[in-house]
């Protein structure tokens, strides 16, 4: 006996949040955006205005800002697409993609940061005007504090990779904004212009490693990496939901894409039990899991008759074919879920 079992629709009200979640992660990199472009043209004033590399160091990041800023809202966009024929795992892997991109693009700033780093160190900077581009770098280093926070808070809110790394990077802004404040404070104090192109090569290695740890971290999304938070998730609802009747789980594999989880598993079941009687138990075991995990996306579980071999770890008192006494069910773990049919039959047995 065996059978498939696919969670049902969303209701009405978990599309209405799906809409409100739309919504907020839209207008966060709108927002983004618009203040991405304001904090540019302040710090192309204040390297107008200082000659400082280090400050042209902090405005080529803006320009990354306001660039991945435009393709993370594009992205938005299209991660909000519901499943189609072409798609039917949703469009929220754009997210990965986006993350990349802008990845790629703060590794590329980071290699242009230390080139002309390294043109200053070598034939000299004249800085000016220090007092002032310092209160210019420091406000907008102030500002990009607060918008990375809110845009990492409504990304984690609304499950939006792309809004947290654009968050993130945002708030590495921040700290490319102090690392250059502190240069031009010590300029400024020792009167020695050759600390200005130095930290900036600072600030462009510092960007390269922001921007690396970004790429990566896309691509562990992009190739299905083990989302080890999303599985413990999982385990705390599948344990909370457990029933009679259902002997074990295992075989479960789960991706992320966009806000979206997709989840498939083996439910172990008595196996006198009748393919309907077994649909209807997992049906049920489904929406238990959904709403004890408050997981939105789907689940599909595979039902497997138990061949005896877990008679020990079933509590079904009046099961007319077990072989031996029930001992106890012990909590499933994480090794167990994802552990394919063979080794637990193996330890099944012992």
């Amino acid at each position: 006996m065996s059978s498939m079992a696919v969670a049902t629709a969303p209701t009405p009200s978990a599309t209405l949040d799906g809409a409100t979640d739309l919504r907020w992660r839209l207008s966060a990199g709108l927002l983004s955006l618009v203040v991405g472009s304001a904090l540019l043209a302040a710090k192309y004033v204040a390297y107008q205005l200082t000659g400082s590399t280090a400050i042209l160091s902090d405005a080529m990041e803006s320009i990354v800002n306001v660039v991945a800023a435009i393709f993370a809202l594009g992205g938005l966009v299209f991660a909000g697409r519901p499943a189609d024929r072409n798609h039917p795992y949703g469009h929220g892997k754009i997210e990965f993609f986006s993350a990349a991109f802008e990845g790629g693009l703060i590794a590329f700033a980071a290699v242009m940061i230390i080139y002309q780093a390294a043109i200053s160190f070598l034939h000299g900077v004249d800085v000016r005007a220090l007092d002032l581009g310092v209160a210019i770098t420091f406000g907008a280093g102030m500002i990009n504090l607060a918008l990375g926070a809110f845009l990492v808070r409504t990304g984690q809110r609304h499950n939006s990779l792309t809004l947290v790394a654009d968050g993130q990077h945002v708030i590495s802004d921040f700290w490319t904004s102090v690392g250059v404040v502190t240069g031009l404070l010590l300029v400024r104090l020792t009167g020695v212009t050759w600390l200005d192109p130095v930290v900036a090569a600072i600030v462009g290695i510092n960007l390269a490693w922001t921007g690396l740890r970004l790429v990566r971290h896309a691509a562990g999304g992009l190739l299905d990496e083990e989302d080890t938070a999303l599985l413990h998730k999982l385990l705390g609802a599948l344990n909370a939901s457990v029933v009679p009747g259902i002997i074990r789980i295992h075989n479960l594999r789960a991706i992320r894409s966009g806000r979206f989880s997709h989840i498939d598993a083996h439910l172990v079941v008595p196996e006198f039990w009748s393919v309907e009687r077994a649909h209807d138990a997992a049906d049920a075991f489904e929406r238990q899991v959904i709403a004890a995990g408050d997981i939105e996306g789907e689940i599909v579980f595979h039902t497997d008759p138990c061949r005896r071999f877990y008679c020990a770890r079933c509590d079904i008192a009046d099961c007319p074919i077990r072989v031996e006494p029930f001992r106890g069910r012990p909590a499933l773990t994480v090794e167990e879920i994802v552990q394919p049919d063979l080794p637990l039959m193996a330890a099944a047995r012992q």
